[in-house]
């Protein structure tokens, strides 16, 4: 009995470890700029994470929007102020749009959090890839199933990138745009969202997010 309870020490802390493990959330996606944004409370930030049409990346353009709402001036303090260097874009520095922004989030309020939605999905998802088969560029529909699938007050898309904070940030940052209308979009009050990344016959990727209040 000796030998046998011997043996099954090492099973037994491996179950614990493992329970331990599962009881504990995942780091945030933005813990590699900040430690401060693994606090508990930002845990709320991540409303998609048990939506079954999205992704795990649509899902965290959600996730990170969220966490910029929940804290602008941190999102700024750490986010903003390393990201040019953290992902080797150190031009980024002396673009105008890039000064604007991290004066903007040190001013703006705590905003409300954005909540999944089926209906902004499928417009974001028809959209998104029908305009990446024939590689458009904009917001009009170009097929039937579209116009139909249309659900938004309000619409981003961004061209180029696939991974989430490139997609949230190459909209914040919204150079060459000189209304900053993507950057106002994903500051604004609405209280619903849809993401969709797909592949882009002309720019390899294309993310469109539809808002709705």
């Amino acid at each position: 009995m000796k030998q046998h309870f011997l043996s099954t020490l090492p099973c037994l802390a491996f179950v614990l470890l493992l329970r331990q493990n599962r009881s504990q959330p995942d780091p945030s996606p933005l813990a590699s700029f900040s430690a401060d944004w693994n606090d508990s409370r930002y845990l709320a930030c991540n409303t998609a994470v048990n939506s079954r049409y999205m992704n795990d990346n649509e899902k965290e353009v959600i996730y990170i929007l969220n966490l910029l709402h929940s804290n602008p001036k941190l999102f700024a303090n750490s986010v903003v102020t390393k990201y040019p260097e953290y992902m080797n874009r150190n031009y980024l520095t002396n673009v105008p749009e890039y000064q604007s922004l991290l004066d903007t989030l040190r001013k703006v309020r705590t905003l409300p959090l954005l909540y999944p939605d089926s209906l902004c999905f499928e417009s974001a998802k028809c959209h998104a890839t029908s305009a990446g088969k024939i590689a458009y560029v904009g917001h009009d529909r170009k097929t039937e199933e579209c116009k139909v699938k249309k659900h938004h007050q309000g619409e981003c898309c961004q061209y180029g990138y696939k991974d989430a904070l490139s997609i949230v940030m190459a909209l914040l940052i919204d150079q060459n745009v000189s209304s900053l209308g993507h950057r106002f979009l994903c500051l604004s009050d609405y209280a619903h969202i849809g993401v969709s990344v797909q592949p882009h016959t002309g720019y390899g990727y294309n993310a469109v997010l539809d808002f709705y209040y």
